[in-house]
């Protein structure tokens, strides 16, 4: 499965990802970011650590896409320690069934290849910006879809483990599990950006790869039902839905910061009027207002635990290399 796959980088689409996400506000943020002039916050981190809060994320969901795109992950030089950063080691990747989705048309072939690419440049992008305070790449567990699979109630332990690189319909799932907590990760991460971080145009950056990933997590669930309308046999409505509802256990309290009315992702299905909540988006049934998640509330789902206090686990074994790696609530 580590195999290197030479052509891997022209199997992916070559489109620029600033172009798509806010050129202008984007590259002055690019140009203006480093280690020097991040700013402290009052709460104790700066516009760098939430930043690399953000890469550990696409660090994990560029692993991911470009294994299911081209079975290769990221190059060496994407993964690497910023001299002034306090992680220095590169951590592995555990593989469990990752590789090339086999058995794919040709248009399944170029989604896979356009989410990767643009994850990829997220890495990148957030990289750039970073300059030397960038952190390595955590160590990442993609063997954890299987354990998660059995804890959302999809698969018991005695049956075979979810394996999201198996076909078209379970990567949909797979990807499903991140997209969803990337948008509400950005959206949760923003106000932490301080005012000489809006100015130096983080915030617009941001927005930018969080408009984005709505994108790639628009595609997945309109995907997702419209396989279900389509054949009324397909299981895998019945299985986001599952993993929607762990989603929301592991998260320890209101995973909708735009509301107070809500704290549980509602069910994938479409609206019957146009008096009911969709839910084909993923937003606050009262307000259509998207989920916000914080980032302790992140690192519960990516750790698979609810347990206040847990440092590690799940998709990052070792922890993700951030100040908010310990749970505090």
């Amino acid at each position: 499965m580590d195999k290197l796959n030479s052509i891997a980088d022209k199997a992916l689409s070559r489109r620029n990802f600033l172009a798509g996400a806010g050129a202008v506000a984007a590259t002055t943020a690019i140009a203006g970011c480093s280690n020097d002039n991040v700013a402290a916050s009052s709460s104790g981190y700066t516009d760098a650590d939430i930043l690399n809060f953000a890469l550990n994320l696409e660090y994990l969901e560029a692993e991911f896409y470009l294994r299911a795109a081209t079975g290769v992950g990221l190059q060496a030089s994407d993964t690497t320690a910023g001299s002034a950063s306090s992680y220095q080691t590169v951590g592995s990747v555990t593989m469990g069934y990752a590789a090339q989705v086999a058995g794919l048309t040709t248009a399944q072939q170029q989604i896979l290849n356009e989410i990767a690419y643009e994850e990829q440049e997220h890495v990148r992008f957030l990289r750039s910006a970073l300059g030397s305070a960038a952190i390595p790449r955590p160590a990442i567990d993609l063997s954890f879809f299987g354990p998660l699979a059995v804890a959302a109630g999809i698969y018991t332990s005695v049956q075979p483990a979810f394996n999201p690189f198996a076909s078209f319909d379970a990567f949909l799932i797979g990807a499903f599990i991140f997209e969803d907590v990337g948008v509400t990760a950005y959206s949760g991460a923003a106000p932490l950006i301080s005012a000489a971080g809006v100015a130096a145009g983080y915030l617009t950056a941001a927005a930018g790869i969080l408009a984005v990933e709505a994108y790639h997590a628009g595609y997945i669930r309109t995907s997702i039902t419209g396989r279900g309308i389509t054949n009324s046999s397909n299981t895998y409505i019945a299985i986001a839905n599952q993993v929607a509802a762990l989603r929301a256990m592991l998260t320890v309290g209101n995973s909708a910061a735009p509301s107070t009315t809500s704290s549980v992702e509602t069910n994938l299905v479409l609206p019957t009027s146009t008096t009911t909540p969709s839910a084909i988006v993923a937003a606050d049934p009262t307000n259509a207002v998207g989920f916000a998640r914080t980032v302790n509330q992140v690192h519960h789902i990516v750790y698979g635990s609810p347990t206040v206090g847990v440092a590690k686990g799940g998709f990052f074994p070792s922890g993700t290399n951030s100040i908010f790696a310990t749970t505090t609530a």
